[in-house]
């Protein structure tokens, strides 16, 4: 590792980033100077401005894009203290398109397609409870709290920690669950020590989709867009769906009111009803 690599690693660490985000800006960077097989530190505001082009030439995602850019301007504003570069790196303006949703009678049929018991376990927390993949996989046993009827979800995005409500009857299965597999610290244990792995089950995520005959693009994140939309469904207060995921902004738990059919079939029916009249 390179000193400027390392330094770069440590920056991210003393401000508290997330592993999971260090490897990606470290690797982001790594790709940019590779493009152009020179150190950061000898490069500038055009050869950020041609590397940028150069990955939109490449039609990379605006997700890389911008993660390319949020990597960029960390390391030159924190890391080389050159203010000036890092204010000249643009973000790409991603668009925005509605997640896919499952309505109740695929998310059964997705449950019905999935045979090993620890596998089906691990979709139904997630929908259930409205995880994301890395938070179901990093679930303890301590987690589960059948006295208060909650998850603890610990470092999830942001590094927060949240509770969210668990059901009687999700606490009934992973109870069957545990009698089972008897996990000792992580609920979804994979090798020695370790948790189940992200990848590992957006594989068998994605078998179980195809094996469902769903034809909409759907992953595991697919089952929190779900878990969402059917409670703003059920009428839940969209106050309580943005604690429950662990939104910081309410903007970003709003995307769940595009998505709802109750509330169109009820503007439906009361335009109908005002024709009638």
């Amino acid at each position: 590792m390179t000193p400027l690599r390392q330094r770069f690693s440590q920056d991210l660490r003393l401000r508290n980033y997330a592993p999971r985000t260090v490897s990606t800006y470290v690797g982001a960077v790594a790709r940019f100077a590779l493009h152009f097989g020179r150190s950061p530190e000898l490069l500038g505001s055009e050869h950020v401005r041609e590397y940028q082009l150069h990955l939109l030439a490449q039609k990379a995602s605006w997700s890389r894009f911008n993660q390319a850019a949020c990597a960029l301007r960390f390391l030159y504003r924190v890391t080389l203290q050159r203010a000036d570069v890092a204010a000249s790196v643009p973000y790409g303006k991603k668009v925005r398109s509605l997640p896919a949703v499952l309505s109740a009678e695929e998310v059964a049929r997705l449950f019905a397609a999935v045979s090993n018991p620890r596998d089906l376990m691990i979709l139904r927390t997630a929908y259930a409870a409205g995880l994301r993949v890395s938070e179901v996989v990093r679930l303890q046993v301590g987690d589960v709290d059948p006295s208060r009827m909650t998850l603890h979800v610990r470092c999830a995005k942001g590094r927060k920690d949240r509770f969210v409500p668990l059901s009687a009857v999700l606490l009934g299965m992973l109870r069957h669950y545990w009698r089972q597999y008897r996990p000792k610290t992580w609920l979804f244990p994979g090798s020695p020590g370790r948790h189940l792995s992200i990848g590992n089950v957006q594989r068998f995520c994605k078998r179980a989709v195809r094996a469902a005959g769903i034809s909409k693009k759907a992953s595991m994140h697919t089952l929190r867009h779900s878990y969402a939309t059917h409670l703003l469904e059920a009428g839940v207060n969209i106050r309580l769906i943005q604690q429950y995921l662990g939104h910081s902004s309410l903007q970003t738990t709003m995307v769940y009111l595009h998505l709802t059919t109750a509330s169109q079939e009820q503007a439906v029916a009361r335009i109908e009803a005002l024709m009638g009249s």
